[in-house]
């Protein structure tokens, strides 16, 4: 078995040292802690209340990051006619139709979030199996399938990322770099927060989210037990 590192360990020691931190606690002590030689991503898990639920699909939706990701999306359109151009125009960087369909098939996939037309959607049901799996599937509750290719690209490209709860009712995303201010930070987690209890359905009582922890890369993660 693989040895931890005596960083990890003593990462690991400071993390015991406090059950929960508060937001701005654990954001300070991310960065104080992580000692990278790249611009980790700073990440958040939340543990949502599923009940009788499964929890997978429980929640899903997208979330504007006040600062954006640190990270360039490459985004793929599926489209035809007009549309192709106001996508290229925009500023996808993979657009097509049956074209691009193919290639997806065949397993190449050069794109990190998948954009489409309503029109083009009923030709994507062969995609499931590879788009599914990567969380890329265009679908209607996460803002991807749209006649409006422009405005979504553009909200993509200034920091708004889709997250949808897997299996135990999970939901994580990156929501910034080590790089960012404290403030911008705090701002794109609380705002990440904030669009997960907007997309809390009908069936659950009380309370959405249960716990919620931080983490960067390669660090430890930590618990937060106040965001205000």
């Amino acid at each position: 078995m693989k040895k931890n590192s005596k960083r990890h360990q003593k990462n690991k020691k400071n993390v015991l040292n406090k059950e929960a931190y508060s937001l701005s606690d654990a954001v300070k002590t991310i960065k104080g802690i992580t000692k990278a030689k790249f611009d980790e991503t700073v990440e958040v898990a939340v543990i949502l209340n599923k009940e009788k639920s499964k929890g997978e699909g429980l929640s899903r939706g997208y979330s504007k990051l006040p600062y954006g990701t640190g990270k360039k999306l490459k985004i793929g359109v599926f489209a035809s006619g007009d549309k192709i151009d106001e996508a290229k125009k925009s500023g996808a960087d993979v657009v097509g139709s049956d074209d691009l369909i193919k290639q997806v098939k065949e397993g190449k996939i050069d794109f990190d979030i998948a954009i489409s037309t309503p029109e083009m959607m009923k030709n994507l049901g062969v995609l499931g199996e590879k788009l599914g799996p990567l969380g890329i599937m265009p679908n209607p509750k996460t803002g991807t399938v749209t006649e409006n290719l422009s405005k979504v690209i553009k909200d993509i490209k200034e920091g708004q990322i889709q997250f949808k709860s897997e299996k135990g009712g999970i939901v994580h995303a990156g929501v910034g770099k080590m790089s960012f201010s404290d403030e911008n930070l705090i701002s794109n987690i609380k705002g990440f927060l904030d669009a997960i209890n907007k997309s809390k359905p009908d069936i659950i009582k009380g309370k959405f989210i249960n716990k919620i922890f931080l983490s960067s890369s390669m660090g430890p993660s930590l618990k937060i037990g106040s965001v205000k």
